[in-house]
């Protein structure tokens, strides 16, 4: 009879390819996920526009003045705080995320859309259905921070913001723009 002896597993090929193939998938894993952020919060304070007083007399304002206004709702992750766009004595306006409260995430960005803001999992993908502009990264999911506003985007078509995370195409939290009566 025959005796054959085994090879132990970590001298066998197989087990090689295994673990290098299970590497990868790992670090493709993490890189996708950034799982990392959900522990680590990114806070910002950014100063806010000061809204003017009504002018006395036929003076234009010399201060930001409030266009828009809304509250954010939860979507894929919970998220208050609200939302402000203000136009500046210059001519250019700036939306302002203030009191902000999300959990971080991969890919997060501020979003001006024309999607309507629905509750619960109805909103989470919304809004890449139609029109947005992107305003840039968020800058920190706690805090206050400011995005400038392009001056072509017209404030009567796009009514809504979304924190979107363009990873995973889902919206962290959103907010219905008011217009403000000036």
């Amino acid at each position: 009879m025959s005796r054959t002896t085994r090879r132990p597993l970590l001298r066998r090929p197989v087990t090689w390819v295994v673990l290098a193939v299970g590497a990868v998938v790992v670090i493709a894993a993490l890189a996708l996920f950034q799982p990392w952020k959900l522990f680590i919060d990114q806070s910002v304070d950014e100063a806010a526009p000061v809204v003017a007083g009504a002018p006395a007399g036929p003076a234009a304002p010399t201060g930001p003045v409030l266009l828009a206004r809304g509250d954010l709702i939860s979507h894929e992750h919970a998220t208050t705080g609200t939302v402000a766009v203000f136009a500046l004595p210059d001519g250019s306006r700036v939306l302002r995320l203030e009191n902000l409260d999300t959990s971080n995430g991969p890919d997060l960005n501020v979003w001006l859309t024309d999607a309507p803001v629905l509750p619960g999992r109805a909103g989470w993908g919304v809004f890449d259905d139609g029109r947005y502009v992107d305003l840039g990264d968020l800058k920190g999911n706690l805090g206050s921070s400011n995005y400038p506003v392009p001056a072509d985007v017209d404030l009567t078509q796009l009514t809504s913001v979304s924190i979107w995370c363009d990873r995973f195409n889902v919206s962290f939290g959103a907010a219905a723009l008011q217009p403000v009566a000036t």
